[in-house]
């Protein structure tokens, strides 16, 4: 069967159903959320969108509390899963494609979502069809599992094994190819300042960043009782270091934002995160406690280290490679406290109960207090056991590319199976845009990424 000529034919309904479905802002929205959308409209419209579509297309299909659902084929006991999710990070800001349209410019599909994840989960939809069409006496069912809350807390997918049995094997199409065989583990970690903060502080506020999973591309600070020359001081220290940003004196505060670039937290090096570099033009500036511990803290630990250094947080290993820290939420303010909320993605063999209790002493040194707030653990599969083995088998008649299986910091829904790994659809050598402006997907390696799904189910449930 040739499964990549099947896939080039319907291009075009491919690429009408994925710009469908980037068109809905499936951003968890929680100040909107109600009991029949748990995780706000647009989450609900976009796992409703795709289960509608199985619908028409005569699959079986299965609403689990409107956070979850799936599609299903075959026959058998076994039950092999593909985990994707149609829930989006924020779009954040510099865009120059419209972040919910689907726009195509040379070759390419533009719109958050578009690789992570609404891109791979249409490109895993139409391998469904395919081989449904097709007409291939399967031994196994086959589910494509739909999350609405991948990208803040997989609740959708806890909700659903509730309910649901779990696939005997499965992949989510959420990452790169080859295959990812190797998880870090992640945990959501508070930093949180102990010093009470008086109306007196020179720091009045302090805000960058929305999600601890993404580089925080803009911060904003107001700040009062400062010297006279700090509008000078702010402008030569943007003009020296190439950055953009603004000054303004509002009574007699002063505010201050400074824009950074968003990345996924699981690579924050390819991100420049804009709370640091704030924080570091303040610590020159501040002089009263609650307000020079919370900058120093955050220079000192966060700025030109992305490994946790500073609190003997690193920790490496040849599976999954380096720890890394991303800083993604930082606030201040004289009411709600302050706090640094760092996601940090941790190799697999890493002594995890051992570093937060050092970290916890460390930074206790510098007026805060350590909270683990969650924690999912490594997800690792061998790279001789049969699943991973089968997978490759098929990605390499694609691409004759005989790379070996890859570790993530990144956490797709391949961890909550017993036996899953994340299989694309990003392919050797293209840049990860995901959680980026102006996320993208190549239309040429959407359809290579079907037809590689396809034979992948074939393969798995023959």
């Amino acid at each position: 069967m040739d499964w990549l000529k099947l896939a080039q034919s319907r291009q075009d309904e491919l690429l009408s159903e994925l710009k469908q479905l980037i068109q809905i802002e499936s951003v968890l929205d929680e100040s909107n959320a109600t009991e029949d959308a748990p995780f706000g409209p647009g989450p609900l419209e976009a796992l409703q969108f795709m289960l509608k579509k199985g619908e028409e297309q005569g699959f079986i299909t299965k609403n689990i509390d409107n956070v979850a659902g799936h599609i299903e084929m075959g026959q058998g006991e076994e039950l092999i899963g593909l985990l994707c999710h149609v829930d989006v990070v924020p779009s954040g800001d510099a865009w120059t494609y419209p972040p919910f349209k689907g726009e195509i410019n040379n070759g390419k599909l533009y719109g958050r979502g578009a690789i992570d994840d609404k891109g791979p989960t249409i490109a895993a939809w139409l391998a469904m069809k395919l081989v449904k069409d097709a007409g291939i006496n399967l031994k196994k069912r086959v589910r494509i599992i739909i999350g609405t809350d991948e990208e803040s807390g997989f609740r959708c997918v806890d909700r659903y094994f509730k309910k649901e049995e779990m696939p005997t094997i499965g992949f989510a199409p959420d990452a790169d190819f080859p295959l990812i065989n190797a998880e870090k583990g992640i945990a959501l970690l508070d930093f949180s300042l102990n010093q009470q903060i008086t109306r007196e502080e020179q720091l009045v506020a302090f805000q960058s960043g929305r999600r601890s999973n993404m580089v925080p591309d803009v911060a904003k600070a107001i700040v009062q009782h400062v010297t006279s020359d700090l509008i000078e001081q702010y402008e030569e220290y943007l003009q020296k270091n190439s950055l953009q940003g603004s000054i303004n004196k509002d009574g007699d505060k002063y505010i201050i934002t400074v824009n950074g670039k968003s990345a996924h937290a699981m690579e924050p090096e390819k991100g420049v995160n804009a709370g640091v570099l704030l924080a570091k033009f303040l610590k020159d500036q501040l002089t009263t406690k609650a307000s020079q511990q919370f900058v120093s803290f955050i220079v000192d630990v966060f700025d030109g280290d992305h490994f946790g250094t500073q609190l003997n947080l690193n920790h490496h290993d040849d599976m999954s490679g380096q720890t890394t820290l991303n800083p993604g939420v930082i606030l201040f303010h004289h009411e709600k406290g302050a706090k640094v909320q760092v996601s940090l993605r941790y190799s697999v063999t890493y002594p995890f109960e051992e570093k937060i209790t050092v970290a916890g002493k460390k930074v206790s040194d510098y007026g805060f207090a350590l909270d683990v707030i969650s924690n999912s653990s490594p997800h690792y599969v061998p790279e001789e056991d049969e699943l991973v083995q089968t997978l490759l088998s098929v990605y390499r008649r694609y691409t004759n590319d005989l790379s070996k299986p890859l570790s993530t910091g990144g956490g797709t829904y391949a961890r909550v199976m017993k036996k899953g790994v994340a299989f694309g659809m990003l392919f050797p050598g293209e840049p990860d845009v995901a959680h980026q402006a102006d996320e993208f997907v190549v239309i040429d390696n959407l359809i290579k990424a079907a037809a590689i799904y396809a034979e992948a189910i074939v393969e798995l449930a023959k």
